[in-house]
């Protein structure tokens, strides 16, 4: 079967295909309208067919450029539009929002911006080495005014934390001191591969500490192999190029653990997305496929634990009442509402599910000219966490949105159920 989206076809970058089939999807788009209101770029898209009196034969290349640049990827389209493959439409319209990046960024480069956003891994190597530093600099305003200036990052952004030890080097030091890991593993334990995203290993730690603890707990073995971003802020920038070269170094080690009886388990919604929707799409190798289809994002997989009578039921702690906030990138993976099924296992424990895109989507919110438009995206869901309730958000930059727009800071599910099960805090080791 053809696919909407094809990297390795041969006119890929050409721009006369390109604009075709944008005329085509557009077509479509107009006469359907079921995601007017979903994001800026419907918006933008229906607005500028309107003024033109439905005449598609006037748009022009910058009101397609406009409506490209207002895509932030968040999937919401996808599953709500009733074309999509195996529909004879093949209708893919966020894919083609990313081949239109990828176009534009081999026709005049990738932009000094994008290039700097997508380089995680080296920005987290060097910030964690002096993160004292690096979180100072990062409050200062008038640096951060030159930084909008000089790099395009608005300079009201709120933006993470850097920890001065990152993941791995506390996994490490973990595996060490456990027990488990000096023995072979259980026959028949659950087996998996922690993919802990960059947010984890640089920034939010000890979401990842509470990943093992939790996994630790209910009998899973746990492997941490060398990692690389998943490559979501390379597709950002249409940087397909080297979201290409992260996913091979991803697959060639992932691969060899899901052969072996490994699941690859990751508690962020875009690196979990990425690995099952993307990687067969951008990748040559042969185990994209396999990997995909043993990925699983934290907290279905507990909930799958659970189905198979596996999940430990030894809570210590009910959590009362959590707000849950639902990221795009778990809803696109249509998995239903497993943090919530998991959280609310907890006894006395009540899940509020809030299902609304909080605007930030990987790096578009950073950028000065998207920013203010980001957080009137995410208003409707600022005002469901304005109250100063409980929150959680399983997308780390959903929760540095919330917090701008609300004052509230959400944490990661299993965060809560780590206070849940009663486990130490923040472990050092």
């Amino acid at each position: 079967m053809a696919t909407a989206f094809d990297f390795n076809a041969p006119d890929f970058y050409s721009p006369e295909a390109y604009a075709k089939e944008t005329a085509r999807i557009f077509d479509i788009c107009n006469g359907c309208r079921l995601c007017f209101n979903l994001c800026p770029s419907f918006d933008v898209l229906f607005k500028r067919i309107d003024e033109l009196d439905g005449d598609l034969d006037q748009l022009a290349d910058p009101d397609t450029r406009k409506v490209v640049d207002l895509c932030y990827d968040c999937k919401l389209c996808f599953p709500k539009c009733p074309y999509t493959p195996p529909h004879h439409f093949m209708l893919d319209f966020p894919r083609h929002m990313l081949r239109g990046k990828a176009i534009e960024a081999k026709k005049h480069g990738v932009s000094l911006r994008d290039k700097l956003l997508s380089r995680t891994d080296l920005l987290g190597t060097v910030s964690t080495k002096a993160a004292f530093l690096v979180n100072w600099t990062l409050g200062i305003k008038p640096l951060r005014a030159l930084m909008e200036m000089t790099v395009g990052i608005h300079r009201e952004r709120n933006l993470p934390k850097y920890s001065s030890r990152t993941f791995s080097s506390w996994y490490k030091r973990h595996k060490m001191q456990d027990e488990q890991y000096r023995t072979p593993e259980a026959q028949g334990a659950p087996k998996v591969v922690f993919f802990h995203t960059c947010s984890v290993n640089y920034n939010d730690t000890d979401t990842g500490k509470a990943a093992i603890q939790v996994l630790e707990k209910n009998g899973v073995h746990v492997e941490v192999p060398p990692q690389k971003c998943c490559g979501m802020p390379y597709l950002d920038g249409g940087d397909m190029d080297n979201a290409k070269k992260h996913a091979a170094y991803n697959l060639n080690r992932l691969a060899d653990y899901v052969k072996k009886g490994y699941d690859v388990v990751s508690p962020g919604p875009s690196c979990s997305y990425l690995m099952k929707q993307e990687y067969p799409m951008i990748s040559n190798n042969p185990d994209a496929k396999l990997v995909a289809s043993h990925t699983f994002d934290l907290m279905e997989y507990l909930a799958k634990l659970h189905k198979d009578g596996k999940l430990s039921m030894d809570f210590k702690k009910s959590q009362g009442k959590v707000r849950y906030h639902l990221p795009c990138h778990l809803k696109a993976q249509n998995i239903g509402f497993k943090s919530r099924d998991v959280l609310e296992l907890i006894p006395d424990t009540k899940v509020e599910v809030v299902a609304k895109c909080s605007g930030h989507d990987g790096t578009w919110s950073l950028k000065k000219e998207y920013f203010k438009m980001s957080l009137e995206v995410g208003r409707p869901l600022f005002e469901q966490f304005s109250d100063g309730a409980a929150a959680a958000s399983d997308c780390p930059l959903a929760q540095l949105q919330i917090e701008k727009g609300s004052g509230t800071k959400p944490r990661h599910p299993i965060q809560i159920l780590r206070d849940a099960y009663g486990l130490e805090n923040n472990p050092k080791a």
